[in-house]
């Protein structure tokens, strides 16, 4: 193994062993529970491995850029949570010999993380326009009347969204 690589094992293992534990417990406060915060603290240093940054010119700072790392997986956790819970209410009313199965729910919430994230990504104009086109089921012309904008907008703002549906898995 080259040095550089030694040096970047050394630079993460006394990252990790330096500051895992503040960081679990800053977790654990803002989560309430030490499953989510254990999971969270992990994948953030995984993130922190995998976006090849350069540990050792992290400064005096380490924890400022673990903490921004953290919250942004801390608020992906509860969107996460939020489409789910969203989902169990809308089937909880099904007649047990009606209900999707684990592995068919767990199905459908993988799609649905993937489609609100792709929601979350667009423009708030063309998110606005598409919704009003797929869950309000407006016509192109009446979206651009309530949107106070033109056809050929709507269009293709309905097209950048077409097109991000579509690039999903």
């Amino acid at each position: 193994m080259s040095g550089t690589k030694l040096a970047r094992q050394a630079d993460i293992h006394a990252l990790y062993s330096d500051h895992q534990g503040w960081l679990l417990g800053w977790l654990r406060r803002k989560l309430g529970n030490h499953h989510d915060a254990a999971d969270i603290s992990h994948d953030t240093f995984l993130r922190l491995i995998s976006g090849h940054r350069d540990t050792s010119r992290l400064g005096d700072e380490p924890r400022a850029l673990l903490t921004h790392i953290a919250r942004c997986l801390v608020i992906d956790h509860w969107r996460r949570r939020d489409v789910e819970q969203a989902y169990l209410d809308s089937i909880a009313h099904l007649p047990a010999c009606e209900a999707p199965s684990p592995e068919t729910r767990w199905l459908i919430l993988e799609a649905l993380y993937r489609i609100d994230t792709m929601l979350r990504d667009l423009p708030a104009l063309t998110r606005r326009i598409f919704l009003l086109s797929q869950l309000d089921g407006l016509k192109y012309q009446d979206i651009a009347e309530r949107m106070a904008v033109s056809l050929p907008t709507v269009k293709r703002h309905m097209r950048k969204a077409f097109l991000a549906c579509l690039s999903l898995d």
